[in-house]
């Protein structure tokens, strides 16, 4: 198999790299923990954009590219697709599927952080599984609030805020005592899918709390897309198998 660069950093990007050997490179934007027991090279930081991530590109000898960053991570997905047209090398990606509302859920899809903010107005006790966005805000958190935030961030909050650093996965009765002990009223999410992070949806499903919800951002077309690690991995199989032939 030709060098293949992985830019990752979520469970199913993690998948991939436990099956790619040491001439390949997993890319991590620096967050969180670093991954133990890959066989193949482990690099942690920035690019400088899609130019110098076509520079690594080139430099490199990469044969291809496999964006599995997260579905939010709109901005180094673009960066990816361009750095790859500049320098004809292919691009896949790992677009895993956002969840579907069933009977009972109570979603509410908002662009941006304004409008979040105003569809959780009404509420009192807000558990945010949203990324870092809420750590910003964290002085302007109006007077009838107090905010949870579970993030990779591990930051000390304030009077009306609670941080919670933590990774999931995160199973269904951990999740029920997180709500009851912190009596949330409304949930915000990403619409992320996958099944690490699902249980809070169910929870907020058995106990009727609206889930504010982000929408996906738009991501730039790629020269193949699949749905699971282990299609993708199926797929790398194959090419391999075509080079050895």
């Amino acid at each position: 198999m030709n060098r293949v660069l992985l830019l990752g950093g979520t469970g199913d990007a993690l998948q991939i790299a436990r099956q790619l050997g040491t001439r390949h490179v997993y890319s991590l934007a620096g967050l969180g923990r670093m991954p133990e027991g890959l066989a193949c090279e482990v690099r942690v930081g920035g690019f400088g954009g899609s130019e110098g991530l076509a520079r690594y590109i080139e430099r490199e000898g990469i044969a291809l590219v496999i964006d599995a960053t997260h579905p939010y991570a709109a901005q180094m997905s673009a960066n990816a697709a361009a750095a790859c047209r500049e320098t004809n090398v292919p691009c896949w990606a790992l677009r895993r599927a956002g969840w579907s509302p069933q009977t009972g859920d109570d979603w509410r899809m908002v662009d941006g952080w304004d409008a979040l903010v105003d569809a959780i107005r009404p509420f009192r006790r807000v558990l945010f599984t949203s990324g870092r966005e809420p750590l910003a805000h964290l002085d302007d958190i109006p007077a009838h609030q107090f905010w949870i935030v579970r993030c990779l961030d591990a930051h000390r909050g304030n009077e009306r805020a609670r941080i919670i650093d933590a990774r999931g996965p995160f199973d269904i009765d951990g999740e029920r005592a997180l709500f009851a002990l912190n009596r949330i009223d409304v949930l915000v999410t990403k619409h992320s899918g996958g099944s690490a992070t699902q249980a809070k949806l169910e929870v907020a499903r058995e106990l009727k709390v609206p889930v504010v919800m982000m929408r996906r951002p738009s991501l730039p077309e790629v020269d193949r897309e699949f749905d699971s690690p282990a299609q993708l991995l199926r797929a790398l199989n194959e090419e391999e198998g075509s080079a050895e032939r």
